[in-house]
Parts: structure tokens; C-alpha cells; sequence
């Protein structure tokens, strides 16, 4: 290996220098260090001509004449490099951030980025400040300044007239102490993200920010929130959780455009009695705290849809929870109540988790107050008894009531059609066989119906002929005859008819409805209608007299081949569920449902989603799992606005097109059980965020 110098390399003295001053950001000798180690062992190109000179006698080579050796015990001058060697320096991996450090996270790529979308992240960038020179990022800069008009017309997109002021700004993961007063400068700011910092305190500057609508803070160090900010026109959406927060301050009822709040996991001790002014408030959200007393005026929030109060000291509820309409969702895990309200006026309630409690029964008129109650958790409880009512609850899809000490299972709960779990483990009951027990809910519901045909057929023979429990008839009706001389068998009467407004009849391996009964509905004024659970091949002609008052139509576990045209001509629907049949098409007529907010067609045998459905524009969910189909459409989903869930697992899909990643609007997505390999499984363990994303990064571009 040969090894010369170019011949304009100068050894001068300041390249002396210049090693020394190497050395000494070491902090000891390095020129001798380096020496000492080098005379030993030989420069490493020295050693390098050693080794080609060593295999050149080895296999009797040549070397050339004009490489020197050194004697290894000689010292040898030190090896020029043509590049400079680099400034060498001892820096901790953990260290205390310099403000420098800190304002040149905001480079000038973010920077022009920022001005030109309006939006600015800065999350887990180990900032211990906020950059100095972003709270004059809407001003113009210097360059924009100097600049002439023949200067920007070249680079029209760092004009001035092409900038957008900034209105997103992302702080969170960082380890911010505080917040500079200058925030009051991006005026325009409408989302400020501030989460998982160690924020002790907020500037009262923040009150400035006329614009801002979400504001979150959470994971933080705060105990309050400043006065000022209370007087924030916009703000909708507020997370003060994992704070060290008390209470929450009075002034609170000021948000008048609040619809989100998540206080949990603070310290909070009781709630503000003017909180009920927020009465645009549609989730309040305060679990994991020691609240013990809901404020009476809480009820006032009439557009409250969901309301978290799991892990609180609660022993009891408001009376009149009623008065909250639009309630869908409430839960009541872990804390230390002793019975329920009957939640009248509570109809659009779907949920109820009231778990680890005290309760020791269920209120009979609860049952009745329910009607689309989905999911009803009772477990770890002390009841002793179900009512026969929970028949009642005829949406029921979920009863958990294990861990009590109930000893009978009423025979009604067998006429829940679409109660596809029953827990009821952990408690005493001796009325069905364990091993009944441990097969699951199918075979539970199953014993309980064959006892209450059983038991129909025992009181039928009596000498009244009723078939009841508890006031609960059995099999709906007197067997085989009308309470009222038009209702045709095993019907509701009129009576129920008119305080439901529901139509059900599941269970009775109905063939055929006849038109009567649709013709006494409609003057009852039924607008839901279940035949779940029978052996319908088709709709009812019937039911073409009610396609003026029909909003909820469900015909799940059928056995329906085809869908007639006249459907078309239900101008209320919003949900249908044609679940569980035996479907292949949907006519097109189908297409002009505009009302339809949710449709049902798992577990049929569709291979593709019919044309007529991406014609549905108001649709919002559409559940199309267990079925056959093959190819998504991505460009027919993009036709759907509103469409937010998604539910395509257990079918035949064998490729995802990239493109689906750009539906921003829909929120919810569920693919497993498709035969195609991207995204992995583990993707789609983590949810539709992280689908949607994965599938935007492969977009060609």
C-alpha cells in the first residue's frame, strides 16, 4: 500500500494549534495520549502498508520502492487527513436543555411549513421552553420585509398573500414548566395541545385567545386553571385529566359553548352548583375521582349524551336523571351506590355499567322506561332477584349480572331476541345445571325457553287460560286468542302497542304476518317494528301501510332471500337490520333512503357491497361483516360523507387500496379476519388511527 502526501500540505503551526485545541476538549493530553498509543501500535496507515508489504513477501511480491519503513520502535510524525478532524467532545446523554437547543428545534423548514398550513407540531421534541421566536410566527419575518414585488412573484409560495395564520399549535410531550405570556399573540390559535408537559401553572394570556375552541391540557401539574381563561368565547373542548385538580372551579359555567370536559383521574371533591349552565355539554367525563354528590342542577344539561362517573364515593343518583333526553351512555362502575332511579324519560339510553356497587335490585319500571338499552352491567353487585320486566328490554344485546346472589333465572329472559351474552357466573343458582351453565348463553337461553313453553302450555290448561309470570305474559298474549277480538295470536294487544310504540314479536317461527296486525300498529301509532327471530323468507306486504311511521326496522335471523322494491318507499328509516339471512343483492331503489342512518347486513351471503348502498348519503355506520365479499370500493365509500364506522371483518377482501387511508371522515374500521397480508395484524390491532395512517404513508406519489 502506498501512502505520499499532496504537496501543497503545510504543517504549520496553526494546524498545531488547532490539534491542541482538540485536545483540550478532552480535558487531558490528547496529542500525547494519541502518541503514546499510536507509537505502540502504528498509525493505521502504517499498519495498513505493513500488511501489504507483509503479504507481498509472503506470496513473493514486489513492493514498491517509494513506500519507507519505519522501525516499530521508531516514533513516526503524525498522519495528515485531507479533512479536518472533528471538534471531539464529552456531552452527557441526559442533560439540562439550553434555551439555544430549544429555539433551534424550530427550523426553518417547520417554520415556512407552519406559514403556509396554519399548523405547527412540536410534540415530543424534549423542549424544556417554548421556542422564543414562535409567538412571532403570524408576524411577517425580515426576509418578507426586504423583499420586492419582483422577489416574491419568483417565490410566490413564501409570499406574504399565500401565508396562513397560525391556528394549530402542538406542544404535548415535552417537558414544558410553563407557558410564556407572549401566547397572547397568536390570536388565531383554535387548537392548542399541551398535554403530557409538566405545566404547573397557565398564563392568564391564554384568556386572549378569542379563537380557541379545544384546549388540552391534560397530564400536567395543575391544580387550577387561570380566571381569564373562563371567558373564552369559542372554546368546545376541554381535558384538564391527570392534573392534581380539587375542584372545579365555579366559574366554569361562563364556557357557554363547552360541549366536552374530561376531568378524570384528578382529586376532585364535589362539583360547582352552577355546572348545569353548560347546556351544550355532550360528554362530561369524570372518573377515578371522589366526587359524592351530584349538584341537583346537572339535570339541566339536556344535550348530555354521555356522562362518566366510574371510581368516584357516589351513593346515589339524581331522581330526576330523566330530564337528561338525550343520555345514551352512563357509567356508574366502582363506587357506593345502593339502588337506581328509574330513569324515566331516559329512552335513548344504551348503555348502563353499574358494576361494584351496592345495588340490591332492579327497579321493575326501569325496565319499561329502557327500551334501546344495549348493554345492561350489573356485576359485583348485591341483588338477589331478577324481575321478570328485564323482558322488557327487548334491544338487549349484553346482561352481565354475575358475582351477585341471585338463585332463579326468570324463564321471560328467553324472549330477548337479540341478547347474545348473559354472564351470570359467581352466583348461587340451583334452578339450572352447571354444566347448563358453563355452555354459554345459547344454551342457557335455549333451557329457558323450552321451560317457558312448558309453562305456557301448564297454565294453559287452567281454568283461565293465561299464560303469565308475574304479570309478564310469556309468549306475549293469551295463547291463541286476541285480548281484544282483532289482534290474531301470539300479537301485542293494543294496549302495548300504544305505550311502546313498538311492534316485536321474536321467537314465534313466523312464516307469514298478516296485514291486520300492521293495519292496528299503524293506527296505534308504532314506529319501531322486530320480527328478529322467525322464519320470515321476505318483508310483509303489510308492512307497506306503516312505511310512513316506520324509523326502526328490524328482521335480523331470518331467513329472507330477497328485499322488495317498496322498501324504497319508508321515507323515516333510520336503522335496519337485516342481519343473519340470507341475502345475495339489494334492489336499487334502495338507494334513495336518505333518512337511513345505520344498516345491518352482516352474516349474509353478499360478495360485494351493493351499488344502491354508496347511494345512501346520510349513512353513518354500516355493518357489513361475515359475508363474502371480495373487492373494496374505495371510490364508492368516498361517495358516503357521513359514513363514520366502518365493519368489514370475516370476509373475503385479498387487497386494501391505499387510497382508503384518505376517508378521513370515517372514525371507526374494522377489517380483521381478511384473507389479504397489508396491513399486518398487528396494525389492525392498533386501531383505526393507526390503520388509516398506515395506509396514507403508502400512497404512490
Amino acid at each position: 500500500m502506498n501512502f505520499t502526501y499532496p504537496e501543497d500540505v503545510e504543517f504549520s503551526s496553526f494546524r498545531g494549534a488547532q490539534e491542541c485545541d482538540q485536545a483540550s476538549s478532552f480535558g487531558g493530553d490528547f496529542v500525547s495520549f494519541g502518541h503514546s498509543c499510536f507509537t505502540h501500535y502504528g498509525y493505521p496507515s502504517e499498519m495498513s502498508d505493513r500488511m501489504g508489504r507483509g503479504r507481498g513477501h509472503q506470496t513473493g511480491g514486489v513492493t514498491s520502492s517509494t513506500s519507507s519503513r519505519i522501525p516499530r520502535c521508531a516514533s513516526s510524525p503524525r498522519q495528515m487527513s485531507h479533512s479536518p478532524k472533528p471538534n471531539y467532545s464529552f456531552r452527557p446523554l441526559f442533560h439540562e436543555r439550553t434555551t439555544t437547543e430549544d429555539n433551534s428545534v424550530l427550523t426553518q423548514e417547520l417554520w415556512k411549513l407552519a406559514r403556509k398550513s396554519g399548523t405547527l407540531n412540536l410534540s415530543n421534541k424534549a423542549l424544556a421552553r417554548v421556542p422564543e421566536r414562535l409567538y412571532d410566527i403570524n408576524e411577517a419575518d425580515a426576509d418578507s420585509k426586504a423583499a420586492n414585488l419582483e422577489q416574491l412573484t419568483i417565490k410566490e409560495e413564501d409570499a406574504w398573500w399565500n401565508q396562513v395564520p397560525l391556528n394549530n399549535l402542538d406542544l404535548s410531550s415535552n417537558t414544558l414548566t410553563h407557558i410564556s405570556p407572549k401566547i397572547e399573540n397568536l390570536q388565531s390559535l383554535t387548537v392548542l395541545t399541551l398535554h403530557d408537559n409538566a405545566l404547573v401553572e397557565l398564563p392568564p394570556e391564554i384568556g386572549k385567545l378569542e379563537k380557541l375552541m379545544r384546549l388540552n391540557v391534560s397530564h400536567n401539574k395543575l391544580s387550577q386553571l387561570p380566571r381569564e381563561m373562563y371567558s373564552l368565547p369559542e372554546l368546545r373542548h376541554l381535558n384538564i385529566s391527570y392534573n392534581q385538580f380539587n375542584e372545579i372551579d365555579p366559574d366554569i359555567s361562563d364556557l357557554h359553548m363547552l360541549e366536552f370536559l374530561d376531568g378524570g383521574h384528578n382529586n376532585i371533591q364535589s362539583l360547582p352548583g352552577g355546572i348545569g349552565f353548560l347546556v351544550r355539554l355532550t360528554a362530561l367525563l369524570l372518573p377515578y375521582n371522589h366526587v359524592k354528590e351530584l349538584p341537583p342542577d346537572l339535570v339541566n344539561m339536556r344535550s348530555l349524551q354521555k356522562l362518566d362517573l366510574m371510581q368516584n364515593d357516589l351513593t346515589c343518583l339524581p331522581e330526576d336523571m330523566g330530564l337528561l333526553r338525550k343520555l345514551e351512555c352512563l357509567y356508574l362502575q366502582h363506587n357506593d351506590i345502593l339502588e337506581l332511579p328509574e330513569f324515566e324519560g331516559n329512552k335513548t339510553l344504551n348503555e348502563l355499567h353499574a358494576s361494584n356497587n351496592f345495588i340490591k335490585t332492579i327497579p321493575t319500571a326501569m325496565c319499561s322506561n329502557l327500551p334501546h338499552l344495549k348493554i345492561l352491567d350489573l356485576r359485583d353487585n348485591k341483588i338477589t332477584e331478577l324481575p321478570d320486566e328485564l323482558c322488557l328490554l327487548r334491544n338487549l344485546n349484553r346482561l352481565d349480572v354475575s358475582n351477585n346472589t341471585i338463585s332463579v333465572l326468570p324463564v321471560t329472559l328467553s324472549s330477548l331476541a337479540h341478547l347474545i351474552s348473559l354472564q351470570v357466573e359467581g352466583n348461587p343458582i340451583k334452578t339450572i345445571r352447571r354444566d347448563i351453565l358453563q355452555c354459554g348463553t345459547t344454551r342457557i337461553l335455549k333451557t329457558l325457553h323450552e321451560r317457558a313453553l312448558a309453562k305456557s302450555k301448564e297454565e294453559g290448561s287452567g281454568s283461565d287460560g293465561a299464560s303469565t309470570s308475574a304479570g309478564i305474559s310469556v309468549t306475549r298474549l293469551r295463547a291463541g286468542q286476541s285480548d281484544d277480538g282483532d289482534m290474531p295470536a301470539n300479537f301485542p294487544d293494543r294496549y302495548k302497542l300504544r305505550h311502546t310504540r313498538t311492534l316485536a314479536v321474536n321467537l314465534e317461527e313466523l312464516t307469514e304476518v298478516p296485514d291486520q296486525v300492521f293495519q292496528i300498529a299503524k293506527n296505534e301509532g308504532v314506529h319501531v317494528v322486530d320480527f328478529a327471530r322467525n322464519q320470515l323468507s321476505t318483508l310483509p306486504n303489510g308492512l307497506q301501510l306503516m312505511k310512513d311511521l316506520v324509523t326502526e326496522l328490524v328482521l335480523s335471523n331470518n331467513l329472507i332471500g330477497y328485499v322488495p322494491q317498496f322498501i324504497s318507499q319508508f321515507t323515516r328509516v333510520t336503522y335496519l337490520n337485516l342481519s343473519n339471512n340470507l341475502l345475495t343483492d339489494l334492489p336499487n331503489e334502495f338507494g334513495v333512503l336518505n333518512t337511513l342512518r345505520e344498516l345491518n347486513i352482516a352474516n349474509n351471503r353478499f360478495q360485494l357491497i351493493p351499488n344502491c348502498v354508496y347511494e345512501l348519503q346520510g349513512l353513518e355506520i354500516l355493518i357489513a361483516s361475515e359475508n363474502h365479499i371480495k373487492v373494496l370500493n374505495v371510490s364508492g365509500l368516498k361517495s358516503m360523507p357521513r359514513l363514520s364506522t366502518l365493519d368489514l371483518r370475516n370476509n373475503d377482501i385479498d387487497a386494501v387500496p391505499p387510497i382508503l387511508g384518505n376517508l378521513t371522515n370515517i372514525t371507526h374500521l374494522e377489517l380483521v379476519g381478511n384473507p389479504f397480508r397489508q396491513p399486518r395484524h398487528q396494525i389492525l390491532m392498533k386501531g383505526t388511527d393507526a390503520i388509516m395512517s398506515y395506509l396514507r404513508d403508502r400512497i404512490p406519489t
